[in-house]
């Protein structure tokens, strides 16, 4: 594939949208299976032709391991499946995706899931013949392909693609222009179909820098994963929308000219001279690749100050602490963490779980990362916040901020320590959450945009339900008027930024407990994907927890109902007692929630929690054996 090749398919999968495979084979003299070929050796799988799957015949057991309708949205395919093993084969775009592949294990219920390449078109085609028993579901693709080619080429003549560089052809004014217009990031980003955030562009994005990886079998699909890690933790922390996609950019970008024998990441840059010196020499190498790219600024700043050091001391050298672009300080640790747990190369020649992943992080916190961002960066990738939540019997505090970041940090020390949290934005938020009546504390920023806290803590004292309502000001005014006029509103204390989060949740709990208000007890909703049955259910054991926990799944609803721990009974369609939690524990997927004002009428359940689960599980490694 020629450089000539290469730049057109990637301007016309832009003006045109859809797969980047197809624009390939549609421009460029490489055929299906030379695409395919090239594409499992860099995904380190198998692959299959069209002529294969439109030939192929998969017995109803196997398709019936998917269901049709994640099957479409995933455009995943399901081929064999070896029962011995309880290994199911799928035919997909993207083997790479762990959480396409998650869902698709938790919804067969099997233990492996083998992730094959096939082209995109043809998965959706042999999707429909074998579901929706379309006959002419291939014939469809290749007329599809046939107009694709035909649309192509009329764009071509009326000169929309110039004969320029890939990167200045994207640099281009023009109705196609890759950056974020300045209306658009004030309606909180949004952007048209052509805009950077949008996901064709970030799947272009991922092709090429695969293709580029697949020289490296250590760092392959490593990109396509921090990008993901800082789209889930701009999520958590709730940037907005042009910031998330800036994130993700940053994150397929951040390796581009950086290849050598090692891996350079803010860590092996922080306690290796030898890497600091090629990181020296490389640091901003993405930046120079792209300049005639209008990536956005999160972006640039992300990639730019990536080896920053946050005690100082980094590469360039310019910034140290919070004065680190947040995409900067994120980048570093999305890309060490994923160094650490997929790289064998790393620092510890192994790759390490999660946790220990997670327990490095910490050691070289303060020095090298934002510590605060690490603790929560561990939480969202080890469900620590699900479990705290689950244990905890809480205070309602409204939190009312500009600053997404402190927020963050702040609410999940509050969870740790037994509140449950709201977040407010502006006073107008922040009123329609106080009306609500069930805030049992507020902490509250003063400058607040339009409207600052002093007008909102004013009007909560003039209502009924915020009279007596416990009040804490946190801001960045130090002056001591700001303070007198806090006290004399009823404010029970004034602090002033920077705070550390365990000094102001322990003068929460000291207020609260002033107050004689005591702890409620309040549900905890969430996934059984952050968090499996058999783990909540420890959890509520050895909590000592009472209530109900109920569960909505494809296979039906049940409850399980707990008094300090011990199961009392269980329900699941028609089923009662052991039978239905036997049937809960095998549930992968679907939705719990925990009601604990649940008071169980009557105990039918005499088996102890530990000996349900452990009978649980031998029922499931039973059931496999005999499908075997």
């Amino acid at each position: 594939m020629t450089a000539e090749q290469r730049e057109k398919a990637l301007s016309q999968q832009q003006v045109l949208g859809g797969r980047i495979e197809e624009a390939i084979l549609e421009v460029s003299s490489l055929g299906e299976l030379e695409l395919l070929k090239f594409l499992a050796n860099t995904y380190r799988t198998r692959f299959v032709s069209s002529e294969k799957l439109a030939k192929a015949q998969i017995d109803r057991e196997t398709l019936d391991k998917v269901p049709r309708k994640l099957a479409e949205q995933c455009t995943a395919f399901p081929v064999t499946y070896d029962a011995p093993s309880s290994t199911l084969s799928v035919v997909m775009a993207d083997p790479d995706d762990t959480n396409v592949l998650r869902q698709v294990q938790l919804a067969a219920k099997v233990k492996h899931v083998k992730a094959i390449v096939g082209r995109p078109l043809a998965v959706k085609a042999a999707i429909a013949k074998n579901y929706a028993g379309d006959i002419h579901a291939f014939a469809r693709l290749d007329r599809a392909a046939h107009a694709q080619l035909t649309n192509m080429m009329d764009v071509f003549e009326r000169n929309l693609v110039s004969e320029e560089s890939m990167a200045v052809a994207l640099a281009e004014e023009s109705p196609h222009e890759r950056t974020l217009t300045q209306k658009q990031l004030e309606n909180g980003g949004s952007a048209d179909n052509h805009a950077l955030s949008d996901a064709s562009y970030r799947e272009t994005l991922k092709v090429l820098v695969s293709l580029i990886e697949s020289a490296r079998s250590d760092l392959r699909g490593h990109s396509a994963h921090v990008a993901r890690l800082m789209t889930q933790m701009g999520e958590r922390i709730g940037v907005g929308v042009a910031q998330l996609a800036a994130f993700a950019i940053a994150g397929m970008l951040h390796d581009l000219g950086k290849m050598g024998d090692h891996h350079v990441t803010a860590l092996n840059v922080g306690i290796s001279g030898t890497q600091r010196t090629r990181a020296e020499q490389c640091y901003n190498a993405p930046c120079r690749l792209f300049e005639a790219v209008k990536l956005p600024e999160e972006a640039v700043a992300a990639l730019e100050f990536m080896y920053e050091r946050y005690g100082g001391d980094g590469l360039p050298g310019q910034q140290s602490g919070k004065d680190i672009p947040l995409g900067a300080r994120l980048l570093a640790i999305a890309d060490t963490y994923a160094d650490l747990t997929r790289n064998p190369k790393n620092p510890f020649s192994k790759t390490l779980e999660p946790a220990e992943a997670c327990s490095v992080l910490e050691r070289y916190a303060p020095s090298i990362f934002d510590p605060n961002l690490v603790e929560l960066f561990k939480h969202t990738v080890t469900g620590a916040s699900l479990k705290a939540r689950l244990l905890a019997n809480r205070h309602m505090a409204l939190v009312v901020d500009l600053d997404p970041e402190e927020t963050t940090v702040l609410e999940l020390r509050m969870i740790e320590q037994g509140f449950e949290v709201r977040v407010a934005r502006s006073v107008e938020s922040a009123l329609k959450h106080l009306k609500g009546g069930d805030v049992d504390i507020v902490v509250s920023e003063l400058d607040l945009g339009s409207r600052d806290g002093f007008g909102l803590l004013e009007e909560a004292r003039q209502q009924t339900w915020g009279k007596q309502l416990p009040w804490v000001i946190m801001t960045r005014r130090t002056t001591r008027q700001d303070a007198d006029r806090a006290f004399s509103l009823g404010a029970d204390d004034y602090v002033t930024k920077p705070v550390s989060a365990d000094l102001l949740v322990t003068k929460l709990k000291q207020i609260m407990e002033r107050r004689g208000r005591a702890g409620s007890a309040r549900g905890v909703s969430g996934s059984l994907q952050e968090m499996g049955l058999p783990d909540i259910i420890q959890v509520l054991w050895h909590g000592r927890k009472s209530g109900s926990l109920k569960i909505h799944a494809p296979e039906g609803s049940g409850e399980i109902h707990f008094v300090e721990g011990q199961i009392y009974n269980a329900l699941f369609g028609r089923k009662r007692g052991t039978d239905a939690f036997y049937t809960m524990v095998a549930l992968q997927s679907g939705e719990f929630a925990v009601d604990p004002s649940f008071v169980a009428p009557q105990r039918v359940i005499e088996e102890s929690p530990e000996g349900l689960l452990l009978e649980g599980m031998r029922r499931l490694d039973e059931s496999a054996s005999e499908q075997a």
